[in-house]
């Protein structure tokens, strides 16, 4: 055997350290899921530009009292049907000129509006202010529709998800209500709310709020029933963890993507049940202003004052576009098979 005792110590030395190319170093910092689903919507040009126009719109829409330049319901019948005015934009039907057999009238000199006062979208037949009863429209749209996310977020997430995890006969039962719910048309049961209430934002609620978290029910049961049956929730199920704490601990977090996605498609869809609803008379009561109210009263005009209807309409499909095109980025950011 070797005696290392008798080994000198010049015989020793330290390797020396190699320099560490950058390809032999790891990434200290490894993003989560929300995190790379945020740099994938970053990337989604379109969603970004659509989140802008959304929270532009909702501001405004929310902060109506502030940003109405009239009282939405105040009726001035000597300025009625007044093209839009904006101050300084020379182009006709924008300038208060509007055509009249064939030539360009100044409709506000002909009705002696004053110098300083202007009609940004013009005026309704009862002299209304189009931009401000349209501020004050959108805010109950919206209003509603966001009602609508909250009830698809607490009914339908928790109606699926019950139904999922008791399954058997109580399963069962559950999904033949719906079933039976989904089958009554919407437009038959407002009807049958307004025999009971008034024309009006609580109808269309109501309206909602039976029917309209039935399809977010039907997903979440879906879901909560494929993931039941994985590998963790038996483990968990197998160490005795309650089936509460497994359902909001386990499986909820791993369908939030999809649960936040069909939120953000329902809200578009809200604000197309209460337009449709207000546009054929059985939504918002009057003088109360909705997108809908306002297309109605801008299409019994349309051949003679185009601009009051073709406002709100304009309104209405840049919400639903930016709305339809936020949800499909977050889709695509959700997905981890998207390909970058």
């Amino acid at each position: 055997m070797t005696d290392f005792a008798k080994i000198p110590d010049s015989l020793f030395r330290f390797r020396e350290k190699k320099p560490t190319s950058e390809a032999d170093t790891v990434a200290a910092n490894q993003l989560t899921f929300a995190q790379d689903a945020f740099r994938r919507l970053k990337k989604n040009k379109a969603a970004v530009f659509s989140v802008v126009i959304l929270i532009l719109i909702v501001i405004c829409a929310f902060l109506a009292p502030l940003l109405a330049p009239y009282n939405p319901n105040a009726q001035n019948v000597p300025f009625a049907n007044l093209p839009p005015r904006i101050f300084g934009l020379p182009i006709n039907g924008l300038n208060g000129f509007e055509k009249f057999r064939g030539e360009w009238v100044d409709q506000y000199a002909l009705a002696n509006v004053p110098a300083g006062q202007n009609y940004l979208f013009g005026t309704d037949a009862f002299g209304r202010d189009i931009l401000s009863r349209l501020l004050y429209g959108t805010r109950i749209s919206l209003t509603i529709a966001f009602v609508a996310a909250l009830l698809d977020l607490t009914i339908g997430v928790l109606y699926g998800l019950f139904s999922a995890m008791k399954g058997g006969m109580t399963d069962n039962i559950m999904q033949r209500v719906l079933e039976v719910m989904n089958g009554i048309p919407s437009l038959v049961l407002v009807v049958l709310l307004l025999l009971v209430f008034h024309p009006g934002m609580l109808s269309i609620i109501f309206a909602l709020a039976i029917s309209s978290w039935i399809p977010m029910a039907w997903l979440v049961r879906a879901q909560a029933l494929r993931l039941k049956n994985l590998e963790y929730v038996q483990a968990a199920r197998a160490i005795g963890v309650s089936p509460v704490k497994i359902a909001f601990s386990h499986i909820l977090p791993n369908m939030l993507s999809i649960i936040v996605i069909r939120a953000m498609f329902s809200i578009p869809s809200a604000i197309f049940f209460e337009t449709f609803l207000s546009f054929i008379g059985v939504g918002m009561k009057i003088p109360n202003a909705s997108i809908g109210t306002l297309l109605n009263d801008g299409y019994k005009v349309f051949r003679i004052h185009p601009t009051q209807m073709w406002i709100p309409a304009i309104v209405l499909c840049i919400i639903m576009l930016a709305f339809n095109l936020f949800a499909d980025g977050l889709r695509d950011a959700f997905d981890p098979k998207m390909k970058d």
